[in-house]
């Protein structure tokens, strides 16, 4: 059972909270991809029940039952998760992060350093204008026009997201696959994250290409990269640099899959963050 409750921070904004519950478990944030909300990811619950694994998540600024918060950088997730985590009374913590979760999950691991145990990322991306990566290469052309649209700042953001468009998300077949079995949940995560708008997905979007507020080789915890080979949304060599940029990061590459269906080893990843508590 999930329970739902809202948390005002001292800035006046209100941060919707998920708490999945159970006193003695690890808890583990999910930071949710974009656009979602942050409702923690039903297609886990039984291995995480299993290995004694507490879900604790929020909807980013922006989305679902969130205050937004405009020109917020990726950083700010580390503080907001801090103010969730002190009003549960929890002190330690692991962080998994799905697509744009990704670098908001390495946001806790470099600024929260005494109290996240262990750091995953499933398909996320690197920082904008990374050294040495072709940020760009190997998106679906509809991915890559989004993004550098934010990256000519909100206006065209903005002007780009109101446009009447077909959007390619470069879905593989196994990704396709997966949203038509379990990882159908997405279902219920995006229709919530956009029904009152694209405010929450702009801010990210705007976030990714924007100094994020940290270095990722500041992540000294554990970190597990899950990512696959044929993913058109985030492609594999943002793995591969931030592999090579975090200094205990171990990354699995998985040659089938994509954006999704790279979520079919979360499972492992579960209980590798079990080993690390």
């Amino acid at each position: 059972m999930v329970t739902e409750t809202d948390l005002r921070r001292p800035d006046g904004r209100v941060l919707h909270v998920y708490d999945t519950g159970g006193a003695g478990r690890l808890p583990v944030f999910w930071h949710h991809g974009t656009p979602n909300v942050g409702a923690p990811p039903a297609p886990l619950f039984a291995a995480a029940d299993r290995l004694g694994l507490r879900w604790v998540s929020h909807d980013r600024p922006g989305y679902g039952g969130s205050t937004p918060l405009p020109d917020r950088d990726v950083a700010s997730a580390a503080s907001d998760v801090a103010a969730v985590a002190d009003a549960l009374g929890l002190d330690r913590f692991a962080v998994m992060g799905h697509s744009g979760g990704g670098p908001h999950a390495l946001a806790c691991g470099a600024l929260l350093p005494e109290r996240v145990v262990a750091v995953v990322v499933g398909a996320g991306l690197a920082p904008y204008g990374a050294a040495g990566l072709d940020w760009f290469a190997g998106m679906a052309p509809s991915g890559a026009a989004s993004l550098r649209a934010a990256a000519a700042g909100r206006a065209a953001k903005e002007a780009h997201e109101a446009a009447d468009e077909s959007y390619d998300f470069g879905f593989t077949d196994t990704d396709l696959a997966a949203l038509r079995a379990e990882w159908s949940w997405f279902d219920s995560v995006v229709g919530p994250a956009v029904a009152s708008g694209k405010g929450g997905l702009i801010d990210d979007d705007l976030a990714y290409v924007r100094p994020w507020g940290f270095d990722p080789a500041d992540v000294a915890q554990p970190v597990l990269l899950l990512h696959g080979d044929r993913d058109g949304i985030a492609p594999v060599a943002h793995a591969e640099w931030l592999a090579g940029r975090c200094p205990s990061a171990e990354l699995r590459r998985f040659p089938e899959d994509g954006h999704i269906s790279v979520l079919r080893h979360a499972g492992s990843a579960l209980e590798w963050l079990r080993r690390h508590d």
